[in-house]
């Protein structure tokens, strides 16, 4: 288990406060949040939840207020207030918001790493010398520095002014890669560019699942779709992700399904369907063994006790 724990400074505590009031506006309901800046996301949680959440790209997440849990197989993550979460692999990840409660809900910033930008910023500041450490989970805990966390603000303060957002956002959101690579994990992020490796292969394969889950899954045209042999595939792929292929689509069936049935109140025999099933009794019995409970019973029990 990877665990900090971080005091808030005077230096830190000014800031912190005005990217609280910043996400309570622009986050003022439970769910991620898109903004006019592309890559950022705010997301507030007013209850213990668990998610599922497939990442495809690199990304970078920051607690503003609250305790974050994310588990990686059976590896357990724990950031809080100030401290971030930086993710340098295509991966799933469970995410659990924990001492949430309605009146000091979960508040977290997301922030999409565009490799391109990545690979153009160790071009234009010189650092090709980050040295090649050995391999990781691609989850990486730390806390923020009043640099880092300046440069968040900026690119917060311009959803306030959204006539500025063309012109300056492009340049918050390169400064905070910048100081990201310039951190103790900027080598994570140097690796990121190096599209050629099997990483880059696999997470081409979990980006297609993501968009073709309802889709027949054939394992030899997946290999042969990223250029990789079968055996490759599998074990790459259960090694990046904790799951082989059919169980990552099973997953993502699944928690497409209970978000059909829950949000937009669609029955589970048409749920079923429109998630790629081709029988119900199938996926009663699955959904049954991943959610712990049928689906009709699963969704009337959440909905009583969000009630």
């Amino acid at each position: 288990m990877s665990q900090f724990r971080y005091s808030v400074t005077d230096d830190l505590s000014e800031p912190l406060l005005e990217m609280t009031a910043i996400l309570s506006r622009f986050a003022p309901s439970d769910g991620a949040h898109r903004t006019p800046i592309a890559p950022l996301q705010l997301i507030r949680n007013g209850a213990m939840v668990e998610t599922f959440q497939s990442e495809q790209k690199p990304a970078l997440y920051v607690v503003i207020q609250g305790q974050q849990e994310v588990r990686l197989r059976d590896e357990r993550y724990r950031f809080g207030s100030l401290e971030c979460l930086l993710v340098t692999q295509a991966q799933s990840l469970v995410f659990r918001s924990e001492e949430a409660s309605q009146s000091r809900p979960l508040l977290l910033i997301r922030l999409d790493i565009e490799p391109a930008i990545i690979s153009q910023l160790i071009f234009d500041a010189d650092l090709k010398h980050l040295l090649k450490k050995k391999p990781s989970s691609g989850l990486h805990v730390e806390p923020l520095d009043l640099p880092l966390l300046e440069a968040m603000l900026r690119l917060l303060r311009l959803l306030d002014t959204p006539q500025d957002i063309a012109m300056l956002a492009p340049l918050a959101y390169k400064e905070i890669l910048y100081r990201l690579l310039r951190g103790q994990h900027g080598h994570q992020l140097r690796d990121v560019v190096m599209v050629n490796s099997q990483n880059h292969r696999v997470a081409q394969a979990v980006e297609w699942l993501n968009q073709h889950f309802r889709q027949p899954l054939r394992i030899e045209e997946l290999a042969q779709r990223i250029n990789l042999c079968t055996s490759s595939l599998h074990h790459r792929f259960k090694e990046m992700t904790g799951m082989s292929p059919l169980q990552y689509q099973k997953r993502l069936r699944l928690e497409e399904a209970h978000r059909l049935m829950l949000q937009e109140r669609v029955e589970a025999s048409v749920a079923c369907y429109r998630v790629g099933y081709e029988s119900p009794s199938q996926f009663s019995r699955e959904y049954s063994r991943f959610f712990g409970a049928s689906p009709r019973n699963h969704i009337v029990a959440l909905r009583r006790a969000s009630l």
